[in-house]
C-alpha cells in the first residue's frame, strides 16, 4: 500500500465521518481525528455488512463512499448507545 493510497483513505474517511455527523442530529464532541476515525471504521463496517448481504461471506473489507457513510452512521449511533450507559 502506497502513501497516496493511505492519504486518500484518510481523506475519504474524514469526509465520510463528516457527512455521517451531519446526517445524525445531536452533539458529538469529537475533533478532526475522531471524525476521521469514525469514517475509517465506518468504511470497514459498511464493507463488512455489504459482503455479508451480497456474498454471504464474513469478510472485513473497505467500502466505497456511500458504504463508508452508512457504516459511519451505524458506528456513530452505536457509540451514542454505549456512551449513554
Amino acid at each position: 500500500m502506497g502513501i497516496f493510497v493511505l492519504i486518500g483513505f484518510v481523506v475519504i474517511g474524514f469526509l465520510a465521518g463528516a457527512v455521517a455527523r451531519f446526517l445524525v442530529p445531536g452533539r458529538d464532541p469529537m475533533g478532526c481525528l475522531g471524525t476521521t476515525l469514525l469514517g475509517v471504521i465506518g468504511s470497514f463496517v459498511g464493507g463488512f455488512i455489504w459482503a455479508l448481504i451480497a456474498w454471504h461471506q464474513v469478510e472485513l473489507r473497505p467500502a466505497g463512499f456511500i458504504g463508508s457513510v452508512a457504516g459511519a452512521v451505524i458506528v456513530l449511533l452505536f457509540r451514542r448507545v454505549v456512551a449513554s450507559r
